[in-house]
Parts: structure tokens; sequence; C-alpha cells
């Protein structure tokens, strides 16, 4: 793994102790790697509307783009689960289409990764590409 990955994974490990997870107890953090270096970390926050809840990654990735940073190197997401947890449908969207085909490292309660690339996790993404066209 790449030595900078090494830090987004405990950026990402670290950002749990802060979820506010009361009613699944699923706690989940979440560290983004900017092309610039610097990384964004962010947490699940439940509501009792759970329609109203925003996960980890969403929340590492908002929080970069509203302090400027556009582009992405990678994406580390951590659980208390013994397997590894791949990001839900919601996120997978919000991850390809505003950081693309970023490397994907997921990190289980036993400090394992995996990596993989977002286009494994969303071979078939919708984008701005179906946006483009003009429906005549």
């Amino acid at each position: 793994m790449k030595n900078n990955y090494k830090q987004l994974t405990e950026e990402a490990k670290s950002a749990k102790q802060f979820s506010h997870s009361p009613y699944s107890h699923f706690r989940v953090g979440a560290a983004v790697l900017t092309k610039s270096g610097k990384i964004f970390s962010g947490t699940n926050v439940e509501n009792s509307s759970y329609s109203l809840t925003i996960c980890a990654e969403r929340t590492a990735l908002f929080k970069a783009i509203s302090e400027g940073e556009k582009k992405f190197s990678a994406i580390a997401i951590s659980t208390d689960q013994k397997e590894f947890i791949s990001p839900c449908g919601a996120c997978r969207q919000v991850i390809m289409d505003l950081a693309g085909n970023i490397d994907v490292i997921l990190s289980n309660n036993n400090g394992k990764t995996k990596s993989l690339k977002m286009k494994e996790l969303l071979p078939h993404a919708f984008g701005e590409k179906y946006l483009k066209k003009v429906v005549e």
C-alpha cells in the first residue's frame, strides 16, 4: 500500500470516534486524499428519519469540496466490522461523480486493508456525459 495511504487509513479509523450512530450503532469513518496532498475526514451522522442520515464518505468529500478541493487521489473507509465494508450505492455514485476512478481503501476492525478502484465498485456509473446530450 502506498505510504500516504497508510496515513489516510489511520485518519479514516480515527474519524469513527466521532460517529453519531445512536440507531444503527454502525460506526464508519472516511478520509479523502486530495491531489494536493491534503486529507479531509468525515464520519456518519444519523438522524431518526434515516433518509436524512449522511454517510462518512459523503461527509469527507463534501468537507473537502467546501474548502476548495476538487481533485482527489483516494478515499479510505473504516468500520468496526470483520468484513471489508464497501460504500453504499449513494456514496458510490457521489464518489464516482465528484472524484472519478480513484483508489478506494477498505479497512476492517483488524486493521487489514483492501484496495479497489471506483470503477470496480460502480462499473456502469451514471455521469455528466449523459447530461450533455441534447434531446431533440
